[in-house]
């Protein structure tokens, strides 16, 4: 057979770049260390400015490098593990739960959202917005959409918003028998008010998980959880469940 034409397309020199760039960060970096500005950088390795903006994205979208606010670029740690198999987490609230409580509100759900609740376009739902802290560390936000048919007793509770309000709607929603969840995983851009609670920058890269939660044979809530990219790596287990491990490969500090 002859050769494809993808096969003939010789490595983008940005790719290369990053390999190069990698093997730098193992021998010559420390974990937290600081990167020299692009100008430096890009008379170091011989590129364009243009080519190492690539180059740097890229390791960052692989968890190698973070961009901090004030900061500048530094040499990531190794990834974090954190579960959230679905062994550990059923109703949002319940049990194991590591999730806190920040705000709720009450809102129009995004379009997506809606239909996966099987509300109408404009109905409004609770929306709970919730943080996960991992080795003192944000790791994790998240917004859960619940209509406010799976909740119908809230209305006795005094508390318009805030944390009290959203552990009032938690509380409302383990009432309803737990009849089980599918999740669904995508890379993503993260949001100014996401990056903002997980210290990152808008626009990096995170790892978005949309989880349906069933009832009584329809959807009782949504839960959209983004994840640092650069800290998480999610992987599934033979069950089926969600998880965050452990990286493979430990990165050692110089």
């Amino acid at each position: 057979m002859g050769t494809t034409q993808l096969e003939s397309v010789p490595e983008p020199k940005y790719w290369h770049l990053k390999t190069v760039i990698g093997e730098a960060l193992d021998s010559d970096f420390s974990v937290g260390e600081i990167l020299p500005n692009e100008r430096d950088l890009a008379a170091r390795f011989g590129v364009a400015r243009a080519t190492l903006r690539q180059a740097l994205e890229q390791l960052e979208l692989e968890g190698r490098l973070q961009r901090r606010r004030g900061v500048g670029t530094t040499v990531a740690p190794p990834r974090m593990g954190v579960d959230v198999s679905t062994t550990e987490q059923a109703w949002p609230g319940a049990g194991q739960d590591s999730w806190q409580s920040v705000d709720c509100q009450t809102v129009v759900p995004p379009a997506a959202v809606a239909r996966l609740l099987e509300t109408e376009a404009d109905e409004q739902t609770h929306s709970v917005r919730r943080l996960r802290v991992s080795h003192g560390q944000p790791v994790a936000a998240e917004l859960l959409y619940i209509p406010a048919s799976a909740v119908p007793e809230l209305s006795a509770i005094d508390a318009p918003s805030g944390p009290a309000r959203a552990r009032a709607v938690l509380r409302e929603l383990q009432h309803l028998e737990f009849e089980g969840q599918d999740r669904a995983v995508e890379l993503g851009s993260a949001r100014a008010d996401d990056a903002k609670e997980l210290d990152r920058l808008p626009g990096a890269p995170v790892l978005v998980v949309t989880t349906r939660y069933f009832s009584e044979g329809r959807t009782a809530a949504v839960s959209v959880a983004t994840y640092r990219a650069d800290t998480c790596r999610l992987t599934f287990g033979d069950s089926g469940d969600l998880e965050i491990s452990h990286h493979d490969q430990e990165r050692r500090a110089s």
